[in-house]
């Protein structure tokens, strides 16, 4: 699992049929000190999160098919939880 922070939505035309009805978003990843790892990665929402949200992410592929429901989805990450901002870094001064 991993932290990230939800920087925009995407929206798609034409998409894989396991993904109709979800909501996707683009997540920038986090490290533990809470600036950007790497790119941000496409992920589909069922908690209704909106931008700048701080949120916890799972890759686990088999938690991702249970939730869409399909073994051949080509999509790997999902929103497991949303953070409060005193949760991440307790002893950092904004």
């Amino acid at each position: 699992m991993l932290t990230g922070r939800v920087i925009g939505r995407a929206t798609a035309t034409a998409k894989h049929p396991s993904l109709a009805g979800w909501r996707l978003l683009l997540v920038q990843t986090l490290d533990i000190e809470g600036n950007a790892d790497g790119f941000p990665e496409l992920v589909i929402d069922q908690l209704g999160c909106g931008k700048h949200d701080l949120v916890l992410l799972t890759s686990d592929g088999a938690a991702v098919r249970e939730m869409v429901g399909v073994d051949n989805t080509p999509i790997r990450w999902a929103t497991m939880g949303v953070l409060d901002e005193d949760q991440v870094s307790p002893g950092k001064k904004k």
